[in-house]
């Protein structure tokens, strides 16, 4: 009786093999430059930017500032009860990145996306220290690890290192005062929490953008999976024009179609795929591919546009020889894009809105009910609340508080004889006042009477109010 041998499992899971994209030249190319450099220049400078809010004010333009609950942005600044600025700041994006995908793909991972930005400037450190395509390959498939390669390697990982160094560094000055944070970085004397945030956020960069690089975008971000939803027939997406190019062959092969098969399109591609394979998940639409492509029809003196921007509704009508789409009437100018861009734009005018009409000043109304009411040695009855506030102007201002709605109640604000409060520039005061009714009053015999709190700000008469009711005996 004759054993077989068991087959050992296979693994489902393939080894990464490093990608190490060619150089290229184009309008692409120098497109992602010019991005990559405004993008980077954002980064980096915003947070050195200054703006004069005032003495009692931060002078940073941009400012997360946590401890205080507040958000900076130039002349603007946004309060914890108004997230809902940064809510309709997400939409806003949610919509845009909608807007984009539905008519350019995922033009968005191939210029913008952090991940891309920061790929291409480890790849242009890694080519400017170890060369070229075919010079990392070399290297990368060499054995034996000698002083030269050694010394290329550490050299990378440093400039990696100071890169990524450099965007940690970067993100923790949004969050308080840049000069004084990067003293106190030097001198030692930074919260833990900054060093262990630049630590995380410089360890993340160094791997993400130095060693898995397209996996990133292959396996830990969900946009791939999600743009199908966002694109249809008529969104442009990076193709091979396989009616033109096939079948491939030499240039001098009066029978082959123009693609050469030079490899170039996969050589530069960032992803290491192959264009001509077809429509692939893993495809940014960088459009590198593009500039390789252009750059072979140009030597070999053909038509441009073996691969580029098309959609799948392009094809049976270039194929039969009709002249390309316009790009602007049949896929940018349509009723889906134009759809969310009415929509992006509705958003931001609500924003823009209620940026310019919301108040200076505000109050929030919390009744205290421990206990309920007290009775006074004369009978009068008392209730007990608590207001916040705000003044949001640059200098202190005198509130006069007041209500209305029941005739025979009257206010006490505690800790003044005066009917009015100064409240210090830029903050948020909790006052605690007293509302009285007369001893045998409508509301003070009774369960619970409706009243309204006034809030007037002394300096221009802005005026805010807010509902609230006071508890009598009920009897």
């Amino acid at each position: 009786m004759s054993s077989v041998e068991p087959e050992e499992p296979k693994s489902l899971y393939a080894a990464r093999e490093p990608i190490f994209p060619r150089r290229v030249k184009g309008n692409f190319r120098n497109l992602k430059w010019v991005i990559m450099i405004v993008t980077l220049g954002i980064y980096y400078v915003t947070p050195w930017l200054r703006w004069d809010r005032g003495p009692n004010l931060p002078d940073q333009a941009v400012l997360v500032d946590l401890a205080n609950r507040r958000f900076f942005f130039f002349w603007i600044e946004i309060w914890p009860h108004e997230f809902y600025f940064i809510a309709g700041l997400l939409i806003m994006a949610g919509l845009g990145l909608f807007l984009f995908t539905s008519a350019l793909g995922r033009v968005w991972c191939g210029y913008a996306c952090p991940q891309t930005v920061w790929t291409d400037l480890f790849i242009l450190m890694e080519r400017w220290i170890e060369g070229d395509r075919n010079a990392r390959l070399r290297l990368h498939r060499q054995k034996r690890l000698d002083f030269r390669k050694a010394r290329l390697r550490v050299v990378k990982w440093l400039a990696w290192l100071a890169i990524a160094l450099a965007t940690g560094g970067a993100w923790v000055f949004y969050f308080t005062d840049a000069p004084n944070l990067l003293r106190d970085l030097f001198t030692l004397e930074a919260h833990p929490v900054a060093y262990t945030t630049i630590a995380v956020l410089t360890a993340t960069t160094f791997v993400f953008g130095g060693f898995m690089r397209e996996q990133v975008c292959i396996y830990m971000c969900p946009w791939p999976r999600i743009q199908g939803a966002m694109m249809d027939e008529s969104t442009l997406t990076i193709g091979y024009r396989d009616w033109r190019g096939e079948p491939r062959g030499k240039a001098r092969d009066p029978k082959a179609g123009d693609c050469v098969d030079c490899m170039a399109c996969v050589n530069v591609c960032p992803m290491g795929i192959d264009i001509r394979d077809g429509q692939q998940m893993e495809c940014i639409t960088c459009g590198l591919c593009i500039d390789a492509c252009d750059e072979t029809m140009d030597r070999l003196g053909r038509r441009r546009g073996l691969v580029g921007y098309l959609a799948i509704s392009d094809e049976a009508w270039e194929t039969t020889g009709h002249q390309p789409k316009s790009v602007w009437r049949h896929h940018i100018f349509r009723p889906r894009t134009l759809l969310y861009t009415v929509l992006w734009a509705l958003v931001g005018v609500g924003l823009l809105v209620a940026l310019f009409i919301r108040p200076e000043i505000n109050l929030t109304v919390a009744p205290v009910r421990n206990p309920v009411n007290v009775t006074l040695s004369d009978g009068t009855i008392r209730n007990t609340y608590e207001l916040r506030l705000r003044n949001k102007h640059a200098e202190a201002r005198r509130f006069e508080i007041a209500l209305t709605g029941a005739a025979d109640l009257r206010v006490d604000i505690e800790g003044t004889p005066y009917a009015s409060v100064m409240v210090p520039a830029d903050e948020t005061m909790l006052q605690r006042v007293h509302v009285m009714a007369p001893p045998g009053s409508a509301a003070a015999v009774g369960d619970l009477t409706d009243f309204r709190f006034w809030v007037e700000d002394l300096s221009n008469g802005d005026r805010v109010h807010r509902d609230s009711t006071f508890n009598g005996k009920g009897e």
